[in-house]
């Protein structure tokens, strides 16, 4: 399931290179190559439904940059609010390949994200993680709602557009402001600033670090079968209070 090295040759040829950056280059339509083409790309490629790229932050885990479609939002927002997953484990290892999320490994590896995923639409996920070099930047998600594995030259796709879309953040990363193209409505950066916002109003209230503040979060979305945002929204909006373990308990309002 987990795949350091996939065995499918060298991903990294010239011309496989060269024929992906053109389909990214016409998708582009003479602009800026930005993650929406690369999901797009990866999309057409590697025969999947939807794919995603999330990025790495200090304050949360991942941040949704930019997804297909609404099933690959949907998909991202779970795992977000539930911290389990293969896009999760994908970004402290190499690429999570699930060929089908309802076998038993799957449950008992992700017994609450699996069962979700299903029900959400996905038969199977490739996670790959967006590295260069010990900085890791990101994930790569491609889902699928068929089960089965990626073909080895799907797989050998996916992974060079990974490796694009690590040069595509870097690159929006260090391009001034005014030179961003941002037509499309999809990049819109952070998707949930709210998140961190309720993130640090719970580090101050309770006393904790960042990571124990985003598990206090997840822990009251999934007791009360909410998504993380939400929640968090109403954090930030003084509807909602996180009391400290041990006392009287959460207050609304």
């Amino acid at each position: 399931m987990d795949e350091d090295n996939p065995g499918f040759g060298d991903p990294m040829t010239s011309d496989r290179r060269l024929r992906l950056w053109a389909v990214l280059a016409d998708a582009a339509r003479g602009g800026a190559v930005a993650v929406d083409h690369v999901c797009a790309t990866a999309v057409a490629v590697t025969g999947v439904d939807s794919a995603a790229v999330s990025v790495i932050l200090d304050a949360t885990p991942r941040e949704l940059m930019y997804a297909t479609d609404r099933t690959a939002s949907e998909l991202e927002d779970l795992t977000l609010t539930l911290g389990e997953g293969p896009c999760v484990d994908a970004t402290t290892g190499g690429p999570v390949l699930v060929a089908d999320l309802t076998e038993p490994e799957c449950r008992n590896r992700w017994p609450v994200f699996a069962p979700a995923a299903v029900l959400a639409g996905a038969g199977a996920i490739f996670a790959l993680p967006l590295r260069v070099g010990g900085i890791r930047l990101g994930v790569l998600d491609l889902y699928r709602a068929r089960v089965g594995d990626l073909g080895g030259e799907q797989l050998a796709d996916a992974l060079v557009l990974a490796d694009t879309a690590c040069a595509v953040l870097l690159d929006e990363a260090t391009r001034p402001g005014g030179d961003r193209d941002d037509h499309s409505p999809e990049r819109t950066g952070l998707r949930h600033p709210e998140v961190h916002q309720a993130t640090g109003m719970v580090m101050v209230q309770m006393g904790v670090s960042a990571a124990v503040a985003l598990i206090r979060l997840r822990a009251y979305a999934y007791s009360q079968d909410r998504r993380l945002h939400d929640v968090a929204a109403d954090v930030v909006a003084r509807r909602l209070r996180l009391e400290p373990a041990g006392t009287s308990g959460d207050r609304n309002g």
